[in-house]
Formats: C-alpha cells, structure tokens, sequence
C-alpha cells in the first residue's frame, strides 16, 4: 500500500509551490519582449521616464525629459535658467527707469568656519516724468542686493504733482525718525540744490529747479522717507480745484482774465 502525504489534524494534502520568479528572471524577461527599446522609454511608450540625452521622458507627450535638448532642464528647454532672463530697467508698461543707487551697506556675521558677508542695497527708481519710489534689499551678493532693491522700489512707485514739469507747487515739509526736511520750489533756472540721498529722488523724479534743506540726522533711509513724506503732501491748483468745485482761475485770485484762463491751462499735474 502507497504512502500518503498528509498534514495537520486534518489529514489534508500538502499543495505543491512553483519555485521563486527572482528579480533577475523578470528584467531578463522583459529585455527579451522588448530588445530594441529606446533608452528613456519604459514599455511600450507610457511612464514617466527620465529620458535619455536630448530624449522626452517617455509616454505623457515627453516634456519631462532631462537631456540637453529636453524641455526642462535643458539649454534649450523652455524653463531653464536662460529662458528668464533679466530685462534692462523698464515697469510693466515698456517705458524706462532712472534707476538711482543710494547707499550700500556691508554687514559681517561671525561663524564658526570664519566670518559671513551681506550687503543691503537702498535703490531709487524713478520715471522722469513725476513719478518715483525707493526701496532696499538684502543678499549675499552686491548685484542681487541691488536687483532686490530695485523690485521692490518698482513696486512702491508714487506719483507726484509737478509745476511746469520741473518743480514743485507749493513748499512741504518731511519728519521720520531723527530726520527732518524742508523741500521749496525754486524758478526756472535753478537746478537741484541738494545733497545725498535727496538728489537722487529729484533727478529719478524729473525735477529741475528744487530748493532743500535737511536737518537732523544723515542717516540715508530716514531722509529719503522723511523726503518722500514731503513730496506726499504735494498738490496741484487741479486737484484742489475739483475737490472743491471751482475753477483754477478761480483758485489763483485773478478773476475771469484770459491771462489767468491761458495759466490754468496750462497747469497739469
């Protein structure tokens, strides 16, 4: 009588197990199905593969391939470093800036390994036309200092009433911190007295004939805020005028004479 093989309490028979399909059994497998694949490709064109040089990545469209031809991370592709380089100093409409470089200030930190540098950039930017902000940026480096500096002034950008074009309408006085300034409009002929940071901000500004003076502290932040104070209060005879339904004639004292029309119209802000 034959021997059975049984287990258990339960006298069941025991199953028999294929052996072990190893790792190496299936990539040799799959090289067999496919031997002339592409490298970068996984099957039959899907996934999500590295790509090879120049290659796509795979099924998807290939736009994630990481050669040099790839479209991202490439010389060429389309949002490698060179695909957003810096413009010259221009806003968002195309028309260019006065950029003005006001102070740079060099701090050092103390590290284990030695010392650690940064710089703080104070910039001015202005369009010439009446219209001017400032603004300052920290970094390792002296240009990305500056270029973070000037972002940001961009981005502050005020408008300024001007006489004529070239100078202020009226006097104004600025307090920020320890700083103190007094701005005067000056005629024709002029030109801009003033000193430090203050002169950056008129000739960014477009102003030609300016009076000013500052008292207290040199510190360049606290004049350039307390001078961009000073230009906030300016107004023109025009927005006056409107705010309080007269006419510029009007406003100027001389009546209704073709001499105070032909100088109201011709005062823009």
């Amino acid at each position: 009588m034959a021997d059975e093989n049984t287990t258990g309490e339960g006298n069941q028979p025991v199953a028999t197990i294929a052996p072990e399909t190893t790792q190496q059994d299936v990539t040799a497998q799959s090289a067999a199905t496919a031997p002339n694949a592409p490298s970068g490709y996984q099957g039959q064109g899907g996934g999500r593969g590295r790509g090879g040089p120049g290659g796509g990545g795979g099924g998807r469209g290939g736009n994630r391939g990481g050669g040099p031809g790839g479209n991202r991370g490439g010389r060429d592709g389309g949002r490698g470093r060179d695909g957003r380089g810096r413009g010259g100093p221009m806003d968002d409409g195309g028309e260019e800036l006065i950029e003005k470089l006001v102070h740079i200030n060099r701090v050092s930190k103390t590290v284990k390994g030695g010392k650690r540098f940064g710089f703080a950039a104070l910039v001015v930017v202005g369009d010439g036309k009446g219209r001017a902000g400032f603004g300052h940026g920290k970094a390792r480096e002296v240009p990305e200092a500056i270029s973070k500096a000037t972002a940001a002034a961009k981005k502050a950008m005020v408008r300024v009433p001007l006489k004529d074009g070239r100078t202020l309408h009226h006097d104004a006085n600025g307090h920020f911190g320890a700083g103190r300034v007094t701005l005067r409009s000056a005629p024709q002929g002029t030109g801009i007295i003033a000193g430090g940071p203050m002169r950056a901000i008129f000739e960014s500004l477009g102003v030609a004939d300016v009076v000013t003076k500052s008292v207290g502290t040199s510190n360049p932040y606290n004049m350039i805020r307390a001078t961009f104070e000073a230009l906030g209060d300016q107004t023109s005879p025009k927005a006056v005028a409107q705010r309080r339904g007269k006419k510029i004639a009007d406003l100027l004292g001389r009546g209704g004479s073709q001499t105070a029309e032909a100088d109201a119209a011709a005062l823009t802000e």
